[in-house]
C-alpha cells in the first residue's frame, strides 16, 4: 500500500483546515504539548468572523492565538478539562473560560458518549511507512477524540517524541480527513521543578512509608518533585511507575537507577503513563523508548487496574482539607485553580492495592496576600464555592510539614484531632474552637 499518495491527497494548509470551523462548532485543540501552533495561528486570523466556537483542550503549556486573538471570548470559547496557567487565566479572568469537571478516568468514554467533537486539531509526529502518525506525548484520549470527530486534521511536528506502548497512542492514514505539516516548532515545555523547606519535610514524612518494589504515581508541583528529590538520595530499589503524567522527576528516578519495574504484577520493567509534560530532558527520554509505556487513561487511572499493582503509592496535592477528610484540590472558593486530574481516580486504586497507599499533601498554611496574613490551609469549612475533589470516606493519608494521618477507621472526632495535628501551630486552637461548635470535638481529646 503506498501511504505516501494518500498523505499527499489529504495534505492542506493550516489556514485551509482552520477554514473548515463554522460559528457554533466544537472543536478539540488535543491536549498539553499536543496544542495545535500552525492551525491555531490560522483559526486566530478568523475572530471576529467567527461567533460562539467551543474550544475544549488541556493543560496548556502556552498561551494560544486564539486567546490573544480574542480576549473577550467572542469568537472562542474555552472549555479545559484541566487547567494549567493558561487555561487558568481564561477561566478567572473572562466570562469566555469554563472548566469541565471530570473523573479523568472516565475522560475517553464522555468523548465517546457524551462530548460532540465537530472538528478536532491534534499535533502528531511524521507519518510512518506503514501510514502510522504517533500521538507524541499523549495516549491519554485523543483516540476517543479521533473516533468521535466528525472531521479530523492532523498537524505534524518532526520534533514531538515517538512514543512507544501501549495502546492508543498512535492513529492511521485512513482515520483521518486532513494532514497539516506545521513549522516544527520546539514541544512546549514545563519549568524544571523545584521545592523548598516545607516541600522537602512533607516528602520526608512520605518516603518513609515507600517499601522496595513500590509502584509510584506522583502528582505534579514542589512535593511530589521533593518526593522524587527524596527518593533518589535514598536506599530505596526496584520501583515501578504507573502514572497518568509522565514528569521528569521519573526520568531522575531512573537515572539513579531507583526505578526497574522489576517488581510491578502487570506491564513488568515498563514505566506506563497516559500523557507527558516537561522538560526536554523528558521528552527525550521517552522518544522510542521501548520501557515507556502510554496507554489510554481509561487504562493508567482505571482503579481496576492500579488495585492490581501492589505497594501501590499515590502522592497528590491539595489546596485545602478540611477536619473530618475532605480534600479540595481544584479551586479556592470560586477562584479556579486546576481541575479534579485523576485525584481521586489514584485515591481509590491505591487503597484497593495490596499495600498500596494514597498521600494527599499541603502546606499547613499560605500567605494570603490581599489580606497580608498568614492563612491556614487546614479548616472547618472550605471557602464558599470551592470544589470537593475526593470526599472523606475515600481520604487515605493527609500530610503537612507537621505530620502525617491516616483517615482510614477513624471517626469525625478522631479526624478531626489528627488533621488539626497537621495544622500549623497557631491555628490549632482556633480549629478545636471550630470542631467543638461543629459537635466533632471531645474534651478527652483536647490535647
Amino acid at each position: 500500500m503506498d501511504y505516501k499518495e494518500k498523505y499527499k491527497e489529504k495534505l492542506v494548509t493550516a489556514e485551509f483546515a482552520a477554514g473548515l470551523v463554522k460559528s457554533g462548532d466544537y472543536v478539540d485543540y488535543a491536549w498539553a504539548g499536543q496544542t495545535p501552533v500552525a492551525i491555531d495561528e490560522a483559526l486566530a486570523k478568523r475572530a471576529g468572523e467567527l461567533k460562539d466556537v467551543v474550544v475544549r483542550g488541556g493543560v496548556l503549556l502556552g498561551i494560544p492565538e486564539i486567546f490573544k486573538a480574542d480576549p473577550q471570548g467572542d469568537s472562542f470559547i474555552w472549555n479545559s478539562w484541566h487547567s494549567g496557567g493558561p487555561d487558568r487565566g481564561r477561566i478567572n479572568t473572562t466570562d469566555a473560560g469554563f472548566y469541565n469537571p471530570l473523573r479523568y478516568s472516565e475522560l475517553p468514554r464522555y468523548y465517546r458518549e457524551n462530548s460532540k467533537v465537530d472538528i478536532a486539531f491534534i499535533g502528531v509526529t511524521p507519518m510512518d511507512k506503514h501510514g502510522y502518525f504517533n500521538m507524541g506525548l499523549n495516549a491519554s484520549h485523543l483516540m476517543a477524540v479521533v473516533e468521535t470527530a466528525d472531521v479530523v486534521v492532523l498537524e505534524v511536528n518532526e520534533k514531538l517524541p515517538v512514543a512507544l506502548g501501549g495502546f492508543e497512542n498512535v492513529v492511521h492514514i485512513d482515520q483521518i480527513d486532513y494532514v497539516v505539516e506545521g513549522e516544527n516548532p520546539d514541544i512546549l515545555a514545563l519549568p524544571e521543578g523545584t521545592f523548598g523547606d516545607v516541600d522537602r519535610k512533607v516528602a520526608e514524612y512520605i518516603v518513609a512509608e515507600i517499601p522496595n518494589g513500590a509502584c509510584l504515581q506522583l502528582g505534579i508541583g514542589g512535593m511530589p518533585n521533593a518526593v522524587g528529590s527524596l527518593i533518589a538520595e535514598s536506599d530505596l530499589k526496584d520501583l515501578g511507575v504507573h502514572t497518568e503524567m509522565f514528569i521528569d522527576a521519573f526520568v531522575d528516578l531512573y537515572e539513579k537507577g531507583k526505578i526497574t519495574g522489576a517488581k510491578k504484577s502487570i506491564d513488568r520493567f515498563r514505566q506506563v503513563y497516559a500523557f507527558a509534560a516537561g522538560t526536554q530532558k523528558l521528552y527525550d527520554f521517552i522518544d522510542n523508548n521501548p520501557q515507556c509505556m502510554a496507554a489510554p487513561i481509561s487504562y493508567t487511572n482505571d482503579d481496576r487496574i492500579i488495585s492490581q499493582l501492589d505497594n501501590f503509592v499515590s502522592i497528590n496535592n491539595a489546596v485545602n482539607v478540611d477536619l473530618v477528610g475532605q480534600v479540595s484540590s481544584e479551586s479556592s472558593g470560586t477562584k479556579h485553580i486546576s481541575g479534579a486530574g485523576g485525584q481521586l481516580d489514584f485515591v481509590l486504586g491505591a487503597y484497593l492495592s495490596k499495600g498500596g497507599k494514597s498521600f494527599i499533601c499541603l502546606s499547613s498554611k499560605f500567605h494570603n496576600k490581599k489580606t497580608g496574613k498568614d492563612e491556614s490551609r487546614i479548616v472547618l469549612n472550605f471557602p464558599a464555592g470551592s470544589a470537593v475533589t475526593v470526599a472523606r470516606p475515600n481520604t487515605h493519608y493527609i500530610v503537612t510539614e507537621h505530620g502525617i494521618f491516616n483517615c482510614k477507621g477513624k471517626s469525625t472526632w478522631e479526624r478531626a484531632e489528627g488533621i488539626i495535628n497537621l495544622a500549623s501551630p497557631e491555628f490549632r486552637d482556633d480549629l478545636i474552637k471550630q470542631a467543638e461548635e461543629a459537635g466533632i470535638w471531645r474534651n478527652s481529646n483536647r490535647r
